[in-house]
């Protein structure tokens, strides 16, 4: 590893970075019998054999059955690929198995699935159902559903009277026979939030990474936000109308009123575009920001390391120390940014689908 990148612990690469003593050594005979991937991902240049077998202690190595050669490189396969397929497997298992428990209308018992169970309902109750509101209410713009219509089912208990508006408690047929207008739109929010949170918490696994740490990641989420608010918008409101909802009322009649509204479709349609932008920029800031702080303050006691005895304990103690509040301080931030992102892009969603 290049000795100038001081980044590398949070950067993505083809290999997993373990203790040492978890590795053999490598035994090749020479630098050309190194695949080319892995030279590449060392970042040494011109290396002698004894200094390529020194750089690879302590790295586990991504197997690339795809990468081809050096003069027609093929496909490989990264870290944060690998956590992302981790990630998408873990949530097939979580919510299947959540799924399978509340589908014959019994409520999921034990802790491990109440706590998922919880956090979901949480997302669909206090960010998808108040922020899309109900669609019969466009024209009173206060995007919120009236509680005494049976017409959409939230008496799911049979309190009509009670006005809650929401099946929050209400498990298996009832709570899908009264479905809020929302709730179309909960798949791809609770995948937002979801997907995002397990990267998320990845990260304060040792050894291991947040692949929402990585722009190019955040950035396919965020792109897949963006077209997924398109579509559901142009559903709501057809494609013409998506557009049309783009240009506001601006009370000035002839061709001004023209100009003037040409001018703001072109901002709402450049802020459109912005907007899912930051969601990007927001997510891999937060994350990748985080983990280098603690990189710089573990880093302290490799700095420390030539002082005396006495300095070199105390900016031990004090870089563990910060590093377990700092740990902390990003677990709660994995939770925050998931939530962040889902609720915002719910904005943009709730934004696309009704008139203003």
């Amino acid at each position: 590893m290049s000795e100038h990148d001081h980044f590398h612990h949070v950067r993505d690469y083809t290999y997993f970075e373990v203790p040492k003593f978890l590795t053999s050594p490598h035994a090749f005979e020479s630098v050309d019998a190194v695949p080319w991937h892995t030279l590449q991902a060392l970042h040494l240049h011109s290396p002698s054999l004894e200094q390529v077998n020194e750089a690879m202690e302590g790295k586990i190595f991504i197997p690339q059955p795809f990468a081809g050669t050096a003069r027609e490189p093929g496909f490989l396969i990264s870290k944060f690929m690998v956590l992302q397929v981790v990630v998408l497997l873990l949530c097939l298992v979580i919510f299947r198995g959540l799924a399978k428990r509340i589908g014959s209308g019994v409520p999921a018992k034990g802790r491990f699935w109440n706590f998922w169970e919880a956090i979901a309902l949480f997302i669909r109750d206090e960010v998808v159902r108040p922020t899309i509101g109900d669609h019969s209410h466009d024209d009173h713009g206060d995007g919120h559903e009236e509680h005494g219509h049976q017409d959409h089912g939230h008496a799911a208990h049979g309190h009509h009277d009670h006005g809650h508006g929401h099946a929050a408690h209400a498990h298996g047929a009832h709570a899908i026979a009264y479905a809020h207008p929302g709730d179309k739109y909960l798949p791809f929010v609770w995948s937002c939030f979801f997907y995002i949170l397990l990267c998320n918490l990845l990260g304060a696994v040792p050894f291991l990474g947040s692949a929402t740490g990585e722009i190019n990641v955040t950035g396919a989420l965020a792109l897949t936000a963006l077209v997924t608010t398109f579509i559901y918008g142009a559903q709501a409101m057809s494609v013409k109308g998506f557009f049309g909802n783009l240009i506001p009322e601006t009370g000035v009649p002839g061709i001004a009123g023209l100009a003037l509204g040409g001018m703001m479709f072109v901002i709402e349609l450049l802020g459109f575009f912005i907007k899912h932008g930051v969601l990007a920029v927001r997510l891999f800031a937060n994350i990748m920001g985080g983990h280098t702080v603690l990189g710089v303050i573990l880093g302290f006691i490799a700095i420390a390391a030539a002082q005396s005895n006495v300095i070199y304990g105390m900016v031990a103690s004090g870089s563990v120390l910060g590093q377990v509040f700092i740990g902390c301080l990003e677990l709660f931030v994995a939770f925050l940014q998931a939530y962040v992102f889902s609720f915002l892009a719910t904005i943009f969603i709730a934004g696309a689908i009704h008139k203003h």
